[in-house]
């Protein structure tokens, strides 16, 4: 079930909308055509605006179609309805783009564009790039939806990507996502074996799941959202195994809460690991490298390096390849750093991202 938005776009010699008589003539030549797709429309409602007007026509099965004619020469149109799963939709792509074409000819339209209809549901097809794009997916099923104290926590099954995990509306990860992982552990090109590491997050229990395979000496995984661990637990055990199941063994250990209070233990008792890997917030997309994710994430990294040995690396992911004013912002904080730090990056194309992401391998400046 789902509500369906079909959207249709054109340019004109703005001339031709300049005042309300050539609107009313378009809308006419817009809606004689609309009537053969959509029969029984009747107007409505008609608005005048700043900038041009707004007509409103309803059809059969409470069909609502609104045109937007603004002066500048652009005409929208949005038909919207609501659809069962059984029923076949009233326009497809084929059929809006063969309209668009047919539209355009009789208002003898400048360009045009028909999109793909939209379907909005009660669980979320659209997600964003970390450029604010819009990613449609294959969703077909919510199979955890809730809130917890921190975030929304959503498990959703796609046709392509299998099942994934959503956190307050943004993916994170899937099980066709082993990319992510691999690259965020640098595998091959670190070694594990017999190394001291703390995790920072990874709720999703893929990170400590992969690195158990590294046969590394001890583990440590602070995360503080229980609900992640339960819900990635049942459905996402393809990637993370059974270690949010047993939250214990005989080198590693989940601690549930927040992280810091674990890092400041560290600090106090002098420990030192080979590896911290921060597994979690994205780098901020902002304007400027201040406000509260920003100051969340300086903490991190400056308390991180205090429990991190002279040879040790931070790991962490950063952003899509898109977000460079973001990434470079990081950047420059790292280069700020006391004592000093070196950086290198790797990018990789992250499947349930549909996009390239930064992965950041951090360390000491060696003199």
């Amino acid at each position: 079930m789902s509500v369906q938005s079909v959207l249709i776009d054109f340019s004109l010699d703005s001339a031709r909308l300049a005042d309300e008589s050539g609107q009313k003539s378009v809308f006419e030549q817009l809606q004689t055509m609309l009537k053969e797709y959509l029969p029984n429309l009747l107007l409505a409602a008609e608005i005048s605006l700043d900038g041009g007007s707004l007509k409103i026509l309803t059809g059969m099965k409470g069909v609502t179609v609104s045109i937007r004619l603004f002066d500048r020469g652009l005409v929208t149109i949005n038909v919207e309805y609501y659809k069962d799963d059984s029923e076949d939709p009233l326009i497809t792509f084929k059929s809006a783009k063969e309209l668009e074409s047919k539209l355009k000819k009789n208002i003898k339209g400048l360009k045009s564009q028909a999109l793909p209809p939209l379907k909005r549901c009660l669980f979320g097809r659209y997600l964003p790039s970390s450029d604010e794009r819009l990613l449609e997916y294959d969703i077909d099923a919510t199979l955890f939806d809730e809130v917890s104290p921190f975030q929304r926590v959503q498990i959703v099954h796609s046709k392509i990507l299998g099942n994934m995990l959503v956190l307050d509306d943004l993916q994170n990860i899937s099980e066709a996502d082993l990319v992510y992982t691999e690259t965020l552990m640098q595998r091959g090109k670190e070694s594990y074996e017999g190394k001291e590491i703390v995790i920072l997050g990874g709720g999703d229990g893929a990170l400590l799941y992969e690195l158990l395979k590294e046969k590394p000496r001890y583990v440590w995984m602070l995360e503080i959202d229980e609900m992640v661990m339960r819900a990635c637990n049942k459905h996402l055990n393809s990637i993370c195994g059974d270690v949010l199941e047993r939250r214990k063994g005989s080198n590693y250990e989940i601690i549930v809460e927040d992280c810091m209070l674990t890092v400041k233990k560290f600090i106090k008792e002098n420990k030192k690991v080979d590896y911290i890997f921060g597994d979690l917030t994205d780098i901020p997309i902002s304007d400027a490298p201040c406000g509260e994710l920003w100051e969340f994430m300086i903490n991190i990294l400056n308390s991180a390096f205090k429990i991190l040995k002279p040879t040790g690396k931070f790991m962490t992911h950063g952003n899509g390849a898109t977000s460079s004013d973001s990434l470079e912002m990081y950047e420059q904080v790292l280069m700020k750093m006391k004592p000093s730090v070196t950086f290198s990056k790797t990018k990789a194309f992250v499947p349930s991202f549909y996009e390239d992401w930064i992965f950041y391998q951090i360390g000491f400046t060696q003199e």
